[in-house]
């Protein structure tokens, strides 16, 4: 369902929105649509800076024991 929305934006960002949907041909509420889902879109499948960074760093070590790891922590923290 389309509903409508108004934006209060800079003259120039209008015209520029005018001329360039002119060169597209498509109207501007379109444009404005699709730009809004590439947002969406990247927001959803992109990592953020810190977590990119780490991405990785672990392959081809082994995966810890989880048994062993709750083991070593009561362990430690049943003294």
């Amino acid at each position: 369902m389309n509903r409508k929305l108004t934006l209060s934006l800079d003259s120039s960002i209008i015209e520029f929105a005018h001329n360039f949907s002119k060169k597209t041909q498509k109207p501007i509420s379109e444009i404005i649509e699709n730009y809004f889902m590439e947002l969406k879109e990247q927001s959803t499948t992109e990592l953020p800076k810190n977590l990119e960074e780490l991405y990785g760093i672990f392959e081809g070590f082994d995966s810890p024991n989880k048994k062993e790891l709750r083991r070593i922590f009561h362990e430690k923290h049943s003294n």
